[in-house]
């Protein structure tokens, strides 16, 4: 029986999940990845250092589980995105790789923001996203920058490791501001605007074809047969949308994580920049996904946890499961700023309507009901296009029964509770191991998983929380004047 491997480079560590041909769970790895913060808004990593727990991470696999291990016939790749990790002549790397969450570069993020680069790319170009990142090395690092070959993002170095290839696919690309993303393919115009041409880019593939084989060195060092199979793979969300079975048109997934997101697959491309609506290429062919991200999710409750001296767990256990009419206080989620609909990096959070009694369950569902309209903000920054019907639910916050069942009458669409079990990027990018190496049609892989449990709008309640979402829409305004004056 063949069995197949899912490596999910992650920011702050790397997961390596093996599963049979039934695509049941045999074991997984976790080994710890650590960022280094140089200066002020700086974030970076050694790409050596993912080779290095890529091994680890193999090794301890092998060691447990040496059959299933020895079985492997395809390995799927999936990665944290935006990262710039610059290779030169012989390969290696010229710096360390400039991560997603370096800020550093928001300046020549600003001066590639335009009409034309929103109309190649379907996005506004954030200062995360790897072209600025390239323009601050060509004006602040010039001797490497002409130096530079290839860049490569996170996931796409360890292929190079892995195989001998540089390769990337649509839906990691799609994040760098250099893609055509209704075309799939490298623009030569977003390119040029950053000193750059098609010879310093991987060539590309779909998240669900073969990018090559897995080196023989490698093989023979951890008892591989030839030949292994190594799928495109997918940006992080997009392996975890393949990690929950989405995908397919008007399906989506709603992550309650220390941030929020709300993923929809889509047959068509059709972006919306200006509402900060990220439109990017699923990992499956002949799909586009759009998605919608809150900077703060659960870490709104976790940040309520710490004032109250109470855990999240016990707070939101505390309301029980029948969500209550919106309550007068009101609270936006902007503890870090904002990114869908507003993109203001400036703009901070603020809970009003407090009176003399408010209790600690009225705080609770404020905050909970903040990020539910945080994230109806997201629904409705696709304007008038359809809504998915139904939503899978992951993350941290998707163990509050009362959270899910707020959440599926704010944005008025069944949400899905999976049953235990890891359906993660890791284990999406394995399923995407699986369509690349057998050439299975990626529908009949990358299912559903089974579902706990769903929830559904409260029909008598959702006329209150349409009216409380309008009062929290008003505030932003208000409270952007505020801090400007």
């Amino acid at each position: 029986m063949s069995t197949y491997l899912g490596l999910d480079l992650g920011t702050s560590s790397l997961k390596a999940l093996l599963i049979d041909e039934d695509q049941a769970v045999i074991g997984s790895v976790s080994v710890p990845l650590t960022v280094e913060r140089p200066h002020f808004g700086w974030s970076e990593q050694n790409p050596q250092s993912w080779i290095v727990a890529c091994e680890a991470a193999m090794q301890e696999l092998h060691a447990k589980h040496g059959q299933e291990f020895a079985e492997i016939a395809g390995v799927g790749l999936s990665g944290h995105m935006h990262g710039a990790t610059v290779l030169g002549a012989d390969g290696t790397p010229l710096r360390p790789c400039i991560l997603w969450n370096d800020t550093r570069s928001h300046e020549e993020a600003k001066g590639l923001d335009d009409a034309e680069a929103r109309a190649i790319t379907g996005n506004i170009v954030f200062p995360g996203f790897t072209a600025p990142k390239l323009a601050w090395m060509r004006k602040h690092e010039p001797r490497l920058f002409d130096l530079a070959r290839c860049v490569l993002l996170p996931k796409d170095y360890l292929r190079l490791w892995l195989t001998g290839e540089a390769v990337s696919e649509m839906s990691d690309a799609a994040g760098t501001s250099w893609l055509d993303t209704g075309r799939r393919d490298w623009s030569e115009r977003m390119l040029e605007r950053t000193g750059l041409t098609r010879e310093h880019m991987p060539s590309l593939v779909e998240g669900t074809e073969a990018s090559g084989e897995l080196r023989p060195i490698l093989a023979e060092k951890f008892g591989l047969k030839p030949g292994v199979i190594v799928a495109g793979g997918g940006g992080d969300n997009a392996a975890s949308a393949c990690g929950v079975g989405v995908a397919a048109p008007g399906t989506g997934f709603l992550s309650l994580g220390t941030s929020g997101v709300l993923f929809t697959a889509t047959a068509g491309y059709d972006p919306v920049p200006e509402t900060a609506l990220h439109t990017f290429c699923h990992a499956i062919p002949g799909l586009w996904h759009q998605m919608g991200v809150t900077l703060s999710a659960a870490g709104c409750m976790d940040w309520l946890s710490k004032l109250l001296k109470e855990e999240p767990a016990a707070l939101t256990g505390a309301l029980g499961e029948t969500i209550a009419e919106p309550g007068r206080p009101i609270f936006l989620p902007y503890l870090s700023g904002e990114r869908t609909p507003h993109n203001d990096a400036d703009i901070r959070g603020v809970l009003t309507g407090i009176e003399s009694d408010t209790s600690r369950e009225a705080m609770t569902r404020a905050v909970l009901e903040g990020v539910a309209y945080s994230m109806r903000d997201c629904l409705d920054a696709a304007g008038e296009k359809p809504k998915p019907q139904r939503l899978i639910a992951v993350g941290a916050g998707s163990r509050s029964a009362y959270w899910l069942q707020l959440m599926a009458t704010v944005l008025e669409t069944e949400i899905a509770l999976p049953a235990a079990g890891d359906f993660g990027a890791a284990f999406g990018a394995a399923r995407l191991g699986i369509t690349a190496a057998t050439g299975a049609d990626p529908k009949s892989v990358i299912k559903e998983p089974p579902v706990a449990r769903t929830f559904e709008p409260v029909a008598d309640k959702i006329d209150a929380f349409r009216a409380a979402h309008q009062r929290y829409k008003a505030l932003y305004p208000a409270i952007k004047q505020a801090m400007a004056g």
